[in-house]
């Protein structure tokens, strides 16, 4: 029984490894008959191909086997080849999306063209198409190693001009690139108005070399000829409250003669003019002998007289000139000083000396400085009078103290503009919506004045704004605390009487200016300036004395 059981046990092991046996010899059967299958369905010949080689499927398969079997280079001529293919695929795309699009790249175009064409050519040169696609031979590996050189040069030069030309379609990269120059321009833009602004006013600010050389000349006749320019004693006309008194505050000598000029060409009656000339130390001795050279016409009277001479303007009285002096303005000031150069135009005022000037703030002290007189007429030295303004004093004020011409319209200069309403005492006193009117022609009553206190109440409000919290010192000029002070005394004029913006804006229409009686060249534009306004120029040119020789000869270029 025992022999018996081994016996199966053997026989079962025997027929087990003769069935593995035919297995194994089935499978490979059958692999070798499907690589004849391959070989012998497809057709072997390789003597009409061209530069378009199959590249999938049977085809693929037969010829990377005859390849590793007849040459192991062959296979590398395909890569390069199917990479070439690619390029040329490639490029034809981008050319064809251009020409769709109608965009205006024709040298692209061209170049495209050309790089599909070099591609083309390449595989046409007869070396390598004898010796690498027509020759069932072995490959020459110099000529192999030339044709990769030159193809790979090729997709390198494709490859460059693609991404040169991508931007052209790709929309999110174009409108990147079209934020980035917008961005670039604004800023471009910005940085220029800034510097703009700071030429503009450090051209405005600056004595220009004209006047420099009048004020020169001036003194120099005035050292030449001493006896000839001695002062004149007072003229009762000066005091007289029946004619038309002006007040005009300035350091310019050619503004001050257009001025009064302009007024005297213009009046019904020149003789019943008195004007009332207020300088600085430095400039009374070169105002006062261009007027002796050329005096006043029609019988016109005029004094001079430097702000020195009004002795009651001193730091005790006047507020500005006591925190002009103090420590904690004077810090102030300094610090403005660091600040960059970039800053504001406006800001920039503040920083300027004339804006600390005691002839900016005599229009406050009007009613002190001539206390015999009823009214005045307050003029800026960049204004040219075109009509007679004897009408002014004929003008009903209502009891108000000033009369002056609006600015405001729509949102524009009101109160807000100028006043810092968060300030609980202007918040409580004045109306942000309330109008605004401009300096540069003021009829003052000035017995309405000293009757409302209108210096007395300037003074409050300066002494209150030392820490210039209410308003900043030089944005507007003295316009905010003018303002402040005649808040409710102010008697709007009609707009003809007074037109502005000539000396920053240039499209106010020419009937407004021919019809105003005032203009007034407002802005950093001076009509004596090179930077002024062409189309202004003439208005106030036709009123400088040109015969004067010392205008002559300080070439003002009129």
């Amino acid at each position: 029984m025992a022999v018996s059981s081994r016996g199966t046990r053997g026989g079962s092991n025997l027929r087990g490894f003769f069935s593995y046996r035919i297995f194994i010899s089935a499978m490979f059967s059958l692999l070798f008959i499907a690589t004849l299958s391959v070989l012998f369905t497809t057709n072997p010949s390789t003597e009409n191909d061209n530069s378009d080689l199959p590249t999938t499927g049977n085809a693929y398969v037969h010829r990377t086997f005859l390849a590793l079997k007849s040459d192991p280079l062959r296979t590398r001529v395909d890569l390069i080849h199917q990479q070439a293919k690619d390029h040329i695929s490639l490029v034809n795309a981008y050319a064809a999306y251009a020409r769709k699009l109608k965009l205006d790249i024709s040298r692209q175009l061209k170049m495209f063209d050309e790089l599909a064409g070099n591609f083309s050519d390449i595989s046409l040169k007869p070396t390598y198409r004898a010796s690498l696609f027509e020759s069932d031979g072995p490959i020459d590996e110099d000529v192999l190693r030339q044709f990769e050189k030159e193809v790979k040069d090729r997709v390198k030069i494709a490859r460059m001009m693609i991404v040169e030309a991508k931007e052209n379609y790709d929309t999110q990269l174009k409108i990147q690139k079209l934020k980035d120059t917008i961005f670039a321009v604004n800023e471009s833009l910005a940085k220029a108005k800034k510097n703009g602004a700071l030429a503009s006013l450090i051209s405005a600010k600056s004595v220009p070399k004209s006047l420099h050389c009048l004020a020169m000349r001036l003194m120099g006749e005035k050292i030449s000829n001493p006896d000839k320019y001695r002062d004149e004693n007072p003229r009762p006309e000066f005091e007289d409250p029946s004619l038309y008194h002006y007040a005009i505050f300035s350091d310019n000598v050619i503004a001050v003669s257009v001025v009064v000029r302009s007024v005297v060409k213009n009046a019904a009656e020149p003789w019943k003019h008195v004007f009332h000339v207020v300088t600085n130390r430095m400039n009374v001795a070169a105002m006062k002998v261009w007027f002796k050279m050329r005096p006043v016409e029609g019988g016109a009277f005029l004094e001079i007289k430097s702000v020195e001479e009004f002795t009651f303007l001193n730091s005790s009285y006047v507020p500005v000139l006591r925190q002009v002096e103090s420590a904690k303005i004077h810090q102030h000031y300094i610090e403005n000083q660091a600040d960059k150069v970039a800053n504001d135009a406006r800001d920039s005022k503040l920083r300027n000396a004339k804006y600390l000037s005691m002839l900016d703030y005599l229009q406050f002290y009007l009613p002190e400085m001539y206390p015999k007189l009823r009214t005045i007429l307050l003029l800026d030295d960049d204004v040219v009078v075109q009509k007679d303004l004897t009408g002014l004093w004929k003008i009903d004020l209502e009891g108000k103290v000033n009369g002056a011409v609006e600015i405001c319209f729509g949102s524009f200069h009101r109160y807000s503009h100028y006043v810092n309403f968060s300030h609980p005492l202007i918040k409580e006193t004045f109306n942000p919506k309330a109008c605004a009117w401009t300096y540069g022609m003021n009829i003052f009553d000035l017995d309405a004045w000293r009757r409302e206190k209108c210096t007395e109440h300037y003074h409050y409000w300066q002494n209150k704004n030392e820490d210039q919290s209410i308003w900043k010192s030089g944005t507007s000029g003295t316009l905010p605390p003018g303002l402040i002070t005649f808040y409710s005394t102010t008697k709007s004029l009609d707009k003809s009487w007074h037109v502005l913006g000539l000396g920053y804006n240039p499209s106010i229409s020419m009937d407004e200016i021919n019809n105003a009686a005032v203009i007034h060249y407002n802005g950093n534009m001076k009509p004596w300036l090179d930077i002024a306004l062409n189309q202004y120029k003439n208005l106030w040119t036709k009123y400088v004395d040109s015969d004067m020789e010392f205008v002559q000869m300080c070439n003002f270029g009129l």
